[in-house]
């Protein structure tokens, strides 16, 4: 990366940082000179975070609203941050006509609501201390075209895309930039059980001209240049990482 895309003196707050995405992100922006906070909804992983990265540990389950103004709160008593990536989230792939109200509301509350609400209480923070920040959204190519058995996790991150857009609008006279990223079928624990279904993975395939899924890396990489000052002038924006999917 050239040297714009450097984030010392940075300090950054990444969500369900503890493996696949989230992870890499959290990785890839400390190799670059921020200062990372990863939270985990598991207390141990929590920790084990918190030792990689020489911070301290934060346990954050992104449907409990409640706890979003402490969390924020804590931080700030640590320096603050002025970077955020909205990277946890829930999927449960279902034929359409399976999906529960349960499933819905689950799929929901991560992916969309919980990210906008602590979203605006990080924004809070910012306003009130006339600091600037930067957000990075982490979407997915399935709320920017159809894909099968995708219904509610498809539509919540279709309304993360427009809810980018509204955010960095709204915000954008105050020095806050909203961003969000798109990527394809990327390899990951959590994606195991579909990539490594071989007619599956070979019907995926053929929709991506690049010929290969994505590597947690590929996302990371676009994520801290969103965040950079290279960005600067940069908002409202998905960026598809999808090795050409969404382009037919």
């Amino acid at each position: 990366m050239t040297a714009g895309c450097r984030l010392d003196g940075h300090r950054a707050l990444v969500t369900g940082a503890g493996r696949g995405l989230g992870r890499a992100i959290a990785d890839t922006l400390a190799e670059l000179g921020a200062v990372v906070h990863g939270t985990s909804r598991d207390p141990a992983t929590a920790r084990q975070i918190a030792e990689r990265y020489g911070t301290a540990p934060l346990q954050l389950d992104i449907t409990d609203i409640d706890s979003f103004p402490g969390l924020v709160d804590d931080l700030e008593d640590t320096g603050g941050i002025d970077l955020l990536v909205n990277n946890a989230g829930i999927n449960i792939p279902r034929p359409a006509v399976d999906v529960t109200v349960q499933d819905w509301d689950a799929v929901m509350d991560a992916n969309l609501k919980g990210t906008f609400f602590l979203t605006t209480a990080v924004a809070r923070n910012w306003l009130s201390h006339h600091r600037g920040g930067a957000v990075v959204n982490i979407a997915s190519q399935a709320g920017l075209v159809a894909i099968e058995e995708r219904a509610a996790y498809g539509t919540s991150k279709a309304g993360l895309v427009h809810l980018t857009k509204l955010l960095a609008l709204e915000w954008a006279r105050e020095n806050i930039r909203v961003n969000a990223v798109a990527p394809t079928f990327v390899r990951t624990e959590l994606t195991a059980s579909t990539l490594e279904r071989p007619d599956w993975a070979a019907e995926l395939l053929s929709r991506i001209p690049a010929g290969r899924f994505g590597e947690p890396e590929d996302i990371a990489g676009a994520v801290a240049f969103l965040l950079s000052d290279a960005a600067s002038l940069i908002t409202g924006q998905a960026l598809a990482i999808d090795g050409g999917y969404t382009i037919r």
